[in-house]
């Protein structure tokens, strides 16, 4: 599997659900959606009115991959500020992909530390130096 670079979209108000059948009508792709509640570990640390939020939401087509959330207990976004660009790639691609997370966050704030995740892969969050968010996602990686 490759690395591939994506739009990570965050919304306000429970809005991720609404904006992911919209693109999905527009691209004719399929939305898929994950919500706080269903992650026991996410709702350890998560107010419970945020368990029917999407915290993540996703359209893959042949060629187009959109991810969204909804902010929830990360705090309101601004409109036009409410994006991470997201880097996902397999266990095969691991050196590659902590290299990148390693190389963004010099310089900036690392928000997650790349490590496991609750859906069983290795996972991060960081600012770059210039503001810009990054998540990493390191599919089936039992390390970290």
């Amino acid at each position: 599997m490759a690395v591939t670079l994506n739009p990570y979209l965050h919304f306000n108000e429970g809005k991720a659900e609404e904006a992911l059948h919209f693109y999905a009508s527009i691209f004719d792709g399929k939305a898929v959606i994950n919500r706080y509640g269903d992650s026991p570990e996410a709702m350890e640390h998560t107010d419970s009115k945020f368990r029917d939020l999407v915290m993540h939401g996703d359209i893959q087509t042949d060629d187009i991959r959109l991810m969204v959330s909804d902010s929830g207990p990360m705090g309101d976004v601004t409109a036009g500020s409410n994006f991470s660009i997201s880097l996902s790639g397999s266990a095969e691609d691991e050196a590659k992909l902590t290299g990148y997370f390693e190389k963004l966050s010099e310089g900036g704030n690392v928000l997650v530390p790349l490590s496991k995740a609750g859906w069983g892969d290795t996972f991060g969050m960081l600012n770059d130096k210039y503001g810009i968010g990054w998540l990493v996602n390191i599919a089936g990686n039992p390390a970290a």
